[in-house]
């Protein structure tokens, strides 16, 4: 039974300088503030333990993308997220032909039950054209429930969440059959009304998909989705605060408004993520990434993102004067409550009886090891 101590620890029940986390196969057995009560195995003075990275919304990194269906290359998009800290993956598809989304299912359906992510999320092809983003506008199309149906049979219990409009046609009904399911909903890449995005949460819609992005602007005589996601306590609301996406202004008003415990930070990442410039594709789409920002080859639009966890945790971790507030934010952001949107109770705290997923950051919040399932990543 490993203990590792180190100079802060942050778990469930807040900061600790120093604490100790101790753990035995997959599971943490025991964890406190203070010395550790008897010899640690792995002692750390200089670092900060946190909870593993739950990441909802990704589309690969490292070169490689989920879209395709390729086992190797789950694999390593999965890995890239891991050496960056992130021990649970949501592996996000785009709008394609539905044949092509039924083979990535089918691939993804594999790499959940080996562990490698934690499931599927549909983002599309429900989608507003008005809205699309990165996405193939010719393949947008409404809710139709055969393929529904085919989609929840394909994923046979893997598919975790959905992106949809709801104002596109049969959006009820289909909010109705994946709520049924057990399958959270999403409201994103969106031109709905206000009106129309209050309805969608009262069907049981509870994840904003990045929030501000691909969706009708606020405004002042109509206020549109984001607001309406922003103001309803059932919905957590994603951002991508990559520098890119949304000001950190706005970012920083998000969550003073909704609170950390509502805001779950993605990072929305291409496989051009860890890579630099260059040419990449997204679903059909060719991406361009020019000075650290991922666009539709020829156009303005930005595809994603190049972002990683552990980078939006530092971001997370230097807003606000109090260090240990904006420290226990960034883990309930990055951790605590994207598992709580998806439902996932062992994972995104360090508390006894949760899974052993953890991250060992510098001083300066850099990675330096993280630990998922009860086993370092790479030996220490």
């Amino acid at each position: 039974m490993p203990l590792i101590a180190a100079g802060t620890v942050v778990l469930e029940r807040g900061v600790c300088r120093p604490g100790w986390v101790e753990t035995s196969g997959t599971q943490i057995v025991g964890c406190g503030s203070g010395a550790a009560p008897h010899s640690a195995d792995v002692d750390l003075p200089d670092a900060v333990v946190v909870p593993g990275f739950v990441d909802i919304h990704v589309h690969g990194g490292g070169g490689a993308s989920y879209t395709d269906g390729n086992v190797s290359d789950i694999l390593r998009a999965a890995r890239f997220h891991r050496e960056h800290g992130t021990t649970t993956t949501l592996a996000s598809l785009v709008t394609a032909p539905v044949g092509d989304l039924l083979a990535a299912v089918h691939a993804l359906v594999e790499s959940t039950r080996a562990g490698t992510v934690a499931g599927i999320h549909l983002e599309g092809p429900w989608l507003s054209p008005a809205h699309c983003g990165a996405h193939d506008h010719t393949q947008l199309r409404d809710p139709a429930p055969a393929e529904i149906h085919a989609l929840l049979a394909a994923g046979n219990g893997a598919i975790r969440m959905v992106t949809l409009a709801p104002e596109r046609v049969g959006s009820g009904d289909a909010i109705a059959r994946f709520v049924d399911a057990g399958v959270i909903v999403a409201l994103g890449h969106t031109d709905a009304t206000y009106e129309q995005t209050r309805h969608a949460i009262d069907l049981g819609a509870t994840v904003g998909t990045h929030l501000f992005n691909a969706m009708r602007p606020l405004h002042h005589r109509e206020p549109g989705p984001a607001l309406a996601l922003l103001e309803d306590a059932r919905v957590t609301v994603e951002l991508i605060a990559d520098g890119v996406h949304v000001h950190p202004a706005v970012v920083h008003a998000v969550i003073e408004a909704a609170g950390a415990d509502r805001v779950a930070l993605v990072t929305d990442a291409t496989a051009a993520a860890g890579l630099g410039d260059g040419e990449f594709r997204l679903g059909a789409l060719q991406i361009d990434v020019v000075e650290q920002v991922a666009r539709v080859r020829g156009t303005s639009t930005i595809a994603g993102s190049i972002a990683t966890m552990d980078r939006l945790f530092r971001v997370a971790a230097g807003l606000g004067p109090d260090r240990d507030a904006a420290l226990a934010a960034a883990v309930q952001m990055t951790s605590t409550t994207p598992a709580r949107a998806l439902g996932l109770d062992r994972i995104g705290s360090l508390r006894v009886g949760a899974e052993a997923d953890l991250v060992v950051l510098e001083r300066d919040l850099q990675v330096s090891a993280v630990m998922a399932h009860g086993s370092w990543l790479t030996d220490r």
